[in-house]
Formats: C-alpha cells, structure tokens, sequence
C-alpha cells in the first residue's frame, strides 16, 4: 500500500539523518548535478539503500539523496530522478516526491535538458518553466485517490508559483543572466523527437520538449507544495535548425550552463 510505503521510507530517511527535517525539495536534472557541490552536505544515501526507492539507470544521474542547507534552508536533493522511459510506473517515478511531501518540503524546485521549439530560442538558454502540458500516455493520479495525500481532482491553474517565477526573474536580471519563460511538455522518450513531434509539440503551445518533470510537478502540486521549474535548451526543434543530437551532447550543453541555474535556483530558495 502507498501509504505504507511512504511512511516506511520517510521513517528510515528521519533516521539515517537524525531526524533531519528539510523544507525544499530539488530535483536535479541531465547534466545539472553541480548543484550539489553548493549543497552544504550533512547526510548523503545512495538511492539503493533506501527502502521503496527505484535506482537512476541514466549517464548524467548519479542516484543519491542529498540532506543539507543551500541558500540558507535546509534542503533535500534528488541528484538523479526516474523515468518513464526506464520502464518505472508512475508511481515509482513520483513516489520521492511523495516522501518529500511526508517529510515536511513545502516547495519543490526542480531542473531539466530540453529542446526547444520555440524560435527564439538558442542552444544553452535558460527557460524558466511559467507552465506544462501532459503528453504521457497515463498520469501519476490514476488510481485510488488517498485523501490524506491531496484532492481526488486536482487544479493545476498554477502549476508554477508565479511569485517564484517573479522572484527567479529578478535574480537573473540582477546578475546579468539571460532567461526566458515558457510552456515544457513531456513526451516518453527515450528517442528524441522527430521533426514532426517537434512541429506537434510547438503548434500545441509548447516553449520546449523532454522526458520528464511533470509527473513529479503534479504529485508536488497534489500535496500542495509549491513548485519551481528551471529548463536548459540544449538542442533545438525549430525547423531549420534542427541537428542530429546525442545524449552527451545534451550532458555537455546542460553541464555549462549549471553554474547559471545553480545560482538562480539557491537565491530563489534564499528569498523562500
């Protein structure tokens, strides 16, 4: 049972980390792990060691849980999430988000690789998620509906807090960084996509692509925590201007512009 599970993992996490108790939750992205090394580290568990937890199978996830202070707050980080496309449920893929919730995180930032469809975007920009599109084939709600974890239907009107978008856009500004604002959508994967999903993607209202995040943000929303979102562009799906691309391609892109959404991410979690 989900309940169960839930309060068996959060019961061993208080334990390993004497009762260590976070307020933001951050799940890092491809290539975005260097977050972690800002993260003053008090506990550090491997995800295999952690009761009910899937393993990251994924270059670019390493797979560990991550207690410490950043910007000030405690903290707790997911270096390395799930994915759909690892053949892991819904369920499995959110269910960190879940303990997060158990744990006490009110807010959750969260960081990922994408392409972008939107034609004025370059590679390596820094598009800070305003709103999503759910282009899974299921959603992470299905199911019994536990009403200790949230409402059976669930608004998303606000799926990003416009308060930490505001305040992210602020700090980029302060410190001479270029971002944008957009839609994300996720698609399965694990291939990339064709010139047609990327046409699909952006005629649907889509800013960029990947294969992730928006599970994790409408669990995050379900237990009423406020969530964050960062996405690097790195690749492109505008016509024209699309490229064969690899995943170590999007590991180097993602990997140098982490310094940029590592700042933007600990000052936003400062001024919480």
């Amino acid at each position: 049972m989900l309940l169960e599970k839930i309060k068996t993992t959060t019961d061993f996490l208080l334990e390993k980390t004497n009762g260590f108790r976070p307020e933001v939750g951050i799940i890092l992205g491809t290539g975005l792990g260097g977050l972690v090394g800002e993260i003053n580290a008090e506990h550090e568990i491997p995800y295999e060691e952690i009761p009910n937890f899937p393993v990251s199978t994924v270059q670019g996830h390493s797979g560990r849980l991550i207690f410490g202070e950043l910007g000030g707050k405690k903290v707790m980080a997911m270096k390395g999430r799930f994915h759909f496309y690892e053949g892991y449920s819904m369920e499995q893929i959110t269910f960190p988000v879940r303990v997060m919730k158990a744990i006490g995180i009110h807010t959750l930032c969260v960081s990922n690789a994408s392409g972008g469809v939107n034609p004025t975007f370059d590679i390596g920009e820094i598009m800070v998620i305003t709103d999503q599109i759910n282009l899974f084939p299921t959603n992470p709600l299905i199911g019994k509906n536990y009403p200790e974890l949230g409402p059976r239907f669930l608004d998303m009107s606000e799926a990003y807090d416009k308060k930490l978008i505001a305040a992210a856009l602020e700090i980029a500004k302060n410190n001479n960084i270029k971002v944008s604002t957009g839609c994300y959508t996720a698609l399965t994967g694990p291939c990339f996509e064709t010139p047609g999903e990327y046409r699909y993607v952006k005629n649907i209202g889509a800013d960029a692509v990947g294969m992730s995040t928006v599970p994790e943000v409408i669990v995050a929303r379900h237990g009423g925590m406020r969530v964050f979102g960062l996405s690097i562009i790195t690749d492109l799906g505008v016509e024209g201007k699309i490229v064969e691309v690899s995943h170590e391609e999007v590991l180097q892109i993602a990997s140098a512009q982490e310094p940029k959404l590592s700042l933007i991410v600990k000052e936003v979690i400062r001024g919480l």
